[in-house]
């Protein structure tokens, strides 16, 4: 078995064209799909992951969960995973948490700042980077997601 990886570079020019990208992304999504989310702090992911549990069905506020780690909604078509591990103090929390039910499960996973808890990820997953670039403008977004899997 050898890894693969795949890069796909998208552009947004505002928040509702980043928030219309994610939902597409919810659209598609497979159960079992996980998705690791990483930008500085304004950079619009919690945006992009509104988009995506709107592309799920999900119709209740999203907001990041920075004090409870994760929160679940089962309302979509499928469960939505969204954890931030930004105030994580040790892997072990994870194990707690019972991460892998999410990470592994039916649903969707979103991990926002999981570069925190590299060595818990699955292999295969997407890895989304939103990095902003004033010069194109002050609501431009680059979204870069690299897929990861395996090939036998």
């Amino acid at each position: 078995m050898r890894k693969t990886m795949k890069e796909m570079i998208y552009e947004t020019r505002s928040p509702e064209e980043t928030r219309a990208f994610g939902k597409k992304i919810g659209a598609a999504a497979k159960p079992g799909d996980l998705y690791t989310l990483v930008g500085d702090l304004g950079v619009g992911k919690t945006v992009f992951t509104q988009g995506i549990a709107e592309g799920l069905g999900i119709r209740e506020p999203i907001c990041s969960p920075t004090f409870t780690i994760v929160q679940v909604y089962e309302e979509g078509r499928m469960p939505f995973y969204h954890f931030d591990v930004y105030r994580i103090g040790d892997i072990e929390e994870m194990d707690e948490i019972g991460y892998e039910d999410y990470f592994y499960g039916e649903g969707l996973c979103m991990i926002e700042w999981a570069n925190l808890i590299e060595e818990i990820l699955p292999q295969e997953r997407f890895d989304v980077t939103i990095e902003k670039n004033l010069e194109k403008g002050f609501d431009y977004r680059k979204i870069i997601i690299k897929e990861h899997g395996t090939e036998k």
